[in-house]
């Protein structure tokens, strides 16, 4: 059985972040060092008093320590590594702009004031609850060990929960329509005939790339122009000097063997001289 040590270094890079961080600002609040007023999502801060960090912190709190938030969080360990893991598997870039279009999405809806909440945490969850159900629709999971159903039903069964529980359903309900949206753009409409035009950007590539965490296959980031250059250059120099010698070879004339060479100012003149001093010992 590995250690909690070794369990934390094993998972996915993305998924991990995204769940410290949350872990982070819930623990940063019961310590009260901060109150969520200041990380919601209020577009008057944002328009007016420039507040653009309200744009992202408020993914990043999913409510104080409770029973919820300990089912958010466990939900990020085992379907956002799955995820990331599973379908995301070498394409850490991916995920990362499939967390990002989330996001986007859920800001745009919040534009409505019927939709608006102020911290959309647990709507990204349930985002990564639609893909993870979609990817594996036949898997079954059973739900406090009384439940069973497949996968595809996951969405559905924890915001049934979330009404048992008495939580709003406002936040469970705009994830699903964020995840099915990317999932209709990147899945289902390139079935049916679509062209895929939902790629992801080169920027999310470079900056993945930049932090130096996960891997990417057929990745479009072109590698550094100025990488290697030494070699290049070394290569290039004994190429042009092979050629340089072939050169200066093929004009130098033949010369009887009993005819004295004379020494050459070209290359070589370390070589010919002690040779031309030996035959004139002789």
């Amino acid at each position: 059985m590995s250690t909690p040590a070794e369990y934390y270094r094993s998972l996915p890079p993305v998924s991990k972040f995204y769940g410290v961080t949350c872990l982070m600002t819930t623990t940063a609040y019961y310590l009260q060092l901060y109150h969520p007023q200041y990380i919601a999502l209020f577009y008057g801060d944002v328009i007016k008093r420039f507040q653009v960090w309200r744009l992202v912190t408020n993914f990043f709190f999913l409510g104080e320590f409770s029973f919820p938030f300990a089912i958010r969080l466990i939900m990020i360990a085992k379907y956002g590594v799955s995820l990331e893991r599973g379908p995301f598997d070498k394409r850490t870039a991916d995920f990362v702009w499939m967390l990002i279009f989330g996001a986007f999405s859920l800001l745009v809806l919040a534009m409505v004031p019927l939709l608006w909440t102020p911290f959309m945490g647990s709507s990204l969850v349930f985002m990564i609850l639609y893909v993870w159900g979609r990817e594996y629709p036949n898997a079954r999971i059973n739900i406090y060990g009384v439940v069973s159903l497949k996968g595809f039903y996951l969405p559905w069964a924890t915001l049934a929960l979330d009404l048992i529980f008495g939580n709003p359903l406002k936040p469970g309900i705009l994830g699903i329509v964020a995840g099915h949206l990317y999932y209709f753009l990147t899945v289902l409409h390139p079935l049916a005939g679509g062209q895929y035009i939902f790629r992801t950007p080169l920027w999310v590539h470079k900056v993945v790339a930049f932090w130096g965490e996960g891997t990417q296959i057929n990745s479009p980031v072109q590698r550094d122009q100025h990488a290697g250059v030494a070699f290049r250059g070394r290569g290039y120099r004994l190429n042009g000097n092979r050629s340089t010698n072939r050169e200066q070879q093929q004009q130098q004339p033949r010369t009887d063997s009993t005819t004295p060479q004379q020494p050459n100012a070209a290359g070589g003149v370390a070589f010919r001289g002690r040779s031309h001093r030996l035959d004139a010992s002789n």
